[in-house]
């Protein structure tokens, strides 16, 4: 059952993030779990369990790390795009 609530509040996350810098997250749900679960990595590795902490995910270093993510990825993507406009 902890895998499932893990999942779930990377979803949240994930969709947090992407709702907050106004980016859509390629992939929809899958996307959102992926962007949450790294973005609770990055932000464990930054910023450790500060802040309240559900479903043993610390809330404030996830979301500031899935934030990082997703702000990353749209730059990645956006670049991406550009060049295959050009051709």
């Amino acid at each position: 059952m902890g895998i499932i609530l893990y999942l779930i509040m990377g979803g949240i996350i994930g969709w947090l993030a992407g709702l907050i810098l106004g980016k859509d997250i390629p992939g929809g749900i899958i996307g959102n779990i992926i962007a949450g679960i790294i973005g609770a990595w990055l932000g464990g590795l930054l910023l450790g369990d500060m802040g309240p902490v559900v479903w043993d995910v610390a809330i404030i270093p996830a979301l500031i790390g899935a934030l990082i993510f997703v702000f990353v990825l749209s730059l990645i993507l956006g670049s991406m795009n550009k060049g295959r406009k050009r051709a």
